[in-house]
């Protein structure tokens, strides 16, 4: 009873204060929402539209270079725009011990990724250009080779939007923000690094052949991604020539024929380019110089560059996304909720986890107005849950705090290994908002990382693989989702449907070699050996030491496992458990004891309301008949509904009830139990 001794306190507290704590200025931040992005700012309404503006005019201009009409986007982004240097400062990356001197900053994750602007600066969205380039590309082209990337990330980040025009195409080392071509003052001396355009212009040039041979240099592309020795300089300058003659020359489906020859039929470079591009290597080279040689804006931007007095780049059209044309809307943010994402980024960043933490451990502690109003009925509830001492994951009745800090705390947990700190914040959160989809997906990936860690099964599997279809109607294009699903589905021994679930994460995230992985564990689940052979034998070759050491050790069994099947004593090693209920599944107990107590009780009618819902029937359990349990979705709402008697229902629009429906457009009426649970008036199939 800690918590609510604690909540009455603050209660008495308060109101012997006047309720001075909660009764302060009006929250400043803002919830921005575009068409494919969110941005919470405490810079106004205005401001926060702009910067949602501007990102999805990067994403239309990205579109087309690729000639796409669809963009894969399989982690959602948020940006946090800062109307002030302080609140940016204190949450940027440190390098020698100081906040990173560029307004803006990427942060890229396996759940969600983050941006950081400080809208005390111009334009502080071209700051993060060159990190969207990179992560759009990895998320919609194939595997390539580095100077493609490489190219295309440097010619992209020199991109530049207003409200009517887009201008690209100038030299990345002169435009992009935080570089300084020509020394630290900006003036050229001797020992100054030369410009990209002067590279090229005074220097002798890789061969081609060479060039795309050259291996990407991840650690030093995250350092400073457009070099800073005179032969990384040379490499990131000649790839993004190469990359603004094949956009601008129409070349990228050449571009395409040129990889599948190289990556996948494994054809020598220099006969894939002949085949590809119709010429020989020295002939698309020459044509390279002498199209770069055309490009007299970019010597007069060099020039222009040393008096400081920047001029338009090489090529300038029309905006593509217009104020009217994209719908923005905006809602007030709490304080709560503001402090809550801001410390969600802090703890991403190692230097910065200990700030956001304290900052978490604050939210998650400090009772809320609606968790006074609520004091009654918490402490009737705990003590209903206190009778069940048969469940050690009965869900917190009594939980205080912001539950968004609660699920931000529960993420930290899962990436320390601590599972059990990690199921009880998220038991918090799911008592405190029902409706957060993100509960139930780390729900699932805490299940998922226990049974790695403990070389077991995944618990609650049932339980998890509808989570999961509840999340992906939620977010439809989250990789990560599909990839849990497909583990999820080959363990139950699905393994038709855990490929299609696999490839379909693969569809939205095409890099991706964890999900290439599975999909070969898969393979071999569904005894194709010669499939799995061949992706564990690229993968032996990742650039991820761990992954490409999983690949090989699982080459190395193969061969086994292909003559004798898998070993029994690898089955027999795991540690089984028992059956794990999800925090979800202690309001369906909650419910039935309700009921229970309800039909115990003289008969006085029903007295609840009946409720209207249009969803998507998941499933059907028949499983004790004649009575059946309905799980029914919609709109990130997930209800199991009753019926105690499917052959006596009210049905419409079929003439017989089946269990075995599944994936079906209803409408019922219900009269509520919990928050996610009912007894089922009548069913109609639409």
């Amino acid at each position: 009873m800690l918590r609510t001794g604690l909540i009455s306190f603050f209660a008495t507290f308060i109101l012997l204060a006047g309720g001075y704590a909660y009764a302060v200025e009006p929250s400043p931040w803002m919830e921005v929402h575009s068409g494919h992005y969110t941005v919470i700012t405490d810079a106004g309404e205005k401001n926060g539209r702009e910067v949602a503006l501007r990102l999805e005019q990067m994403r239309a201009v990205f579109l087309g270079l690729l000639t796409k009409d669809h963009l894969n986007e399989p982690v959602p982004l948020t940006i946090l725009a800062f109307g002030n240097d302080k609140s940016y400062y204190q949450v940027a990356p440190l390098q020698h011990g100081q906040p990173i001197d560029v307004p803006g900053f990427f942060l890229s994750g396996d759940d969600q990724n983050f941006i950081a602007l400080n809208l005390m600066e111009s334009e502080s969205w071209r700051a993060v250009a060159y990190d969207l380039a990179h992560l759009w590309l990895s998320q919609n082209y194939p595997p390539a080779q580095g100077w493609f990337d490489d190219g295309f990330t440097a010619y992209f980040s020199t991109i530049r939007v207003d409200d009517r025009q887009v201008q690209m195409g100038g030299d990345p080392s002169i435009i992009r923000l935080g570089t300084e071509p020509f020394g630290p003052a900006g003036v050229a001396g001797s020992d100054a690094p030369k410009s990209f355009t002067e590279v090229l212009s005074t220097e002798p040039w890789v061969p081609l052949p060479d060039l795309f041979a050259m291996k990407h240099d991840v650690s030093r592309a995250k350092e400073n991604p457009l070099g800073n020795s005179p032969n990384a300089i040379k490499y990131y300058a000649e790839s993004w020539m190469v990359m603004h003659y094949i956009i601008h020359q129409k070349e990228l489906p050449q571009a395409g024929s040129y990889f599948d020859l190289v990556l996948n039929q494994h054809m020598p470079i220099e006969d894939a380019i002949q085949k590809a591009f119709g010429m020989s290597p020295a002939q698309l080279e020459d044509a390279v110089k002498q199209y770069f040689q055309s490009l007299t804006a970019l010597k007069n931007e060099v020039s222009a560059a040393r008096q400081k007095a920047p001029l338009p780049q090489p090529y300038q059209f029309a905006a593509l996304v217009s104020p009217g044309d994209s719908t923005i809307s905006a809602v007030k943010l709490t304080e709560p909720d503001a402090r809550s994402l801001y410390a969600e980024v802090q703890i991403r960043i190692p230097e910065r986890r200990e700030m956001g933490l304290a900052t978490l451990k604050t939210l998650t502690t400090t009772p809320t107005p609606s968790d006074i109003k609520t004091e009654v009925k918490n402490e009737q509830r705990q003590k209903e849950a206190e009778k069940d001492d048969q469940n050690p994951l009965t869900l917190p009745t009594d939980a205080i705090g912001n539950a968004l800090a609660h699920r931000v705390t529960a993420w930290d947990d899962i990436q320390h290994d601590k599972f059990d700190e990690a199921l009880a914040e998220l038991g918090d959160a799911a008592a405190l908002n029902q409706r957060d989809m993100w509960v139930r997906y780390y729900l699932c990936l805490l299940k998922y990382r226990m049974a790695q860690a403990t070389h077991s099964d995944i618990r609650g599997l049932a339980n998890m693989l509808i989570d999961l279809r509840a999340v992906l109607e939620w977010y439809p294009e989250m990789a990560s989702a599909y990839d849990l699903l497909a583990v999820g589905r080959n363990q139950g021994g699905s393994t038709s449907a855990a490929m299609e679930a696999e490839r379909a994460a693969l569809s939205l995230s095409p890099r991706n070699e964890t999900y290439d992985y599975h999909l070969a564990q898969i393979y071999i689940g569904g005894k194709k050996w010669d499939a799995a052979q061949n992706l564990l034998e690229r993968l032996k070759n990742s650039g991820d030491p761990e992954l490409a050491k999983l690949a090989q050790d699982r080459l190395d069994e193969i061969g086994n496992e292909r003559k004798y099947g898998p070993t029994a004593s690898g089955a027999a090693a795991r540690r089984q458990f028992a059956p794990q209920k999800s925090p979800f599944d202690v309001l369906d107990q909650d419910a039935a004891k309700r009921a229970a107590a309800e039909q115990a009780q003289p008969e006085e009618g029903d007295k609840r309301p009946t409720k209207f819902l249009k969803g998507r029937l998941i499933a059907v359990d028949c499983s004790t008949p004649p009575s059946a349990i309905l799980t029914v979705t919609s709109e990130g709402i997930v209800l199991k509904l009753r019926s105690a008697d499917y052959k006596s229902m009210l049905l419409i629009g079929a003439d017989d009830f089946s269990c075995d429906w599944h994936d079906r457009q209803v409408t019922v009426n219900y009269k509520p139990g919990g928050l996610s649970d009912g007894d089922l008036v009548s069913l109609e199939v639409r």
